[in-house]
């Protein structure tokens, strides 16, 4: 075990959106830094999949991070799982692609209710729980590139994670008084089912093929290549560990450089 993170073994921890690409690869990392895991994912059965693959030891549970109801009674499920939950990453997010004018009402709705209502729930009921608890806890959000600068074609998609980033910076302030600690990690282009369908989008709208496009996101990263699910895990892992001790409020680009502010 290397030494950052290290002293999350032992800890207790909640990942929504766990069951594939950056979700999955944190809950990975986590559990590989001895951390008791529930993964949620609004798919049951793939959050089974990915806890099986991880570790018989790992819970998982089916949460709905738009619905009050689903998160609460996920939050229940997890902590009765592991007496207590002491670090949260609110990670499920969803995307789609459309010029600005041709967004929908569909379209908006469902980035803004996953992306930002998704965070605002997940973070809400996590602080209660540490607050009644005198928990001082811990949660990553996932933000992205897009929540830094607005991304053309995803216009409604950059709303709502600059939404997570206006929210972690907010939350972080009024949370410090308890211990709290709420940072978030911007991720660049990642190499997970939803970017490749993004890529397939963005090549069908800008007459390219899917190739092309990834290459033009290779070309944008100063550090030459495709992010992976694991370098956002190890960034995540981090913040959530007491390495990061004196860092709140914080979104962190883990881009390879694609942007640097």
């Amino acid at each position: 075990m290397d030494r950052i993170g290290g002293d999350l073994a032992g800890k207790t921890a909640l990942v929504t959106g766990g069951a594939t690409g950056i979700g999955r690869a944190i809950a990975t990392a986590l559990y590989k830094h001895g951390v008791h895991l529930v993964i949620a994912d609004i798919d049951g059965e793939a959050a089974q999949a990915a806890a099986a693959a991880i570790s018989s030891e790992v819970v998982a549970i089916t949460m709905d991070v738009t619905k009050r109801e689903s998160v609460e009674a996920g939050f229940a499920e997890a902590a009765a799982a592991l007496g207590r939950i002491e670090r949260v990453v609110a990670n499920a997010g969803v995307s789609t692609m459309k010029p600005a004018l041709e967004i929908t009402d569909a379209d908006w709705n469902l980035n803004i209710d996953v992306n930002a209502r998704g965070v605002f729930l997940t973070n809400q009921i996590a602080c209660r729980h540490f607050v009644d608890r005198n928990i001082k806890g811990a949660i990553c959000n996932t933000a992205s590139l897009a929540g830094k600068v607005g991304a053309p074609l995803l216009a409604h998609y950059s709303a709502s994670k600059f939404a997570v980033i206006g929210w972690t910076q907010a939350l972080a302030r009024e949370m410090a008084k308890h211990g709290i600690r709420i940072n978030a990690v911007c991720p660049g282009f990642v190499r997970t089912g939803m970017q490749y369908r993004e890529a397939i989008w963005e090549a069908e709208l800008r007459g390219m093929t899917p190739q092309a496009v990834l290459d033009e996101y290779v070309a944008l990263t100063p550090l030459g290549r495709i992010e992976e699910p694991e370098d956002v895990a190890g960034v995540v892992a981090f913040l959530l560990s007491d390495a990061a001790r004196f860092m709140t409020g914080q979104s962190v680009n883990v881009t390879g450089g694609v942007y640097m502010t």
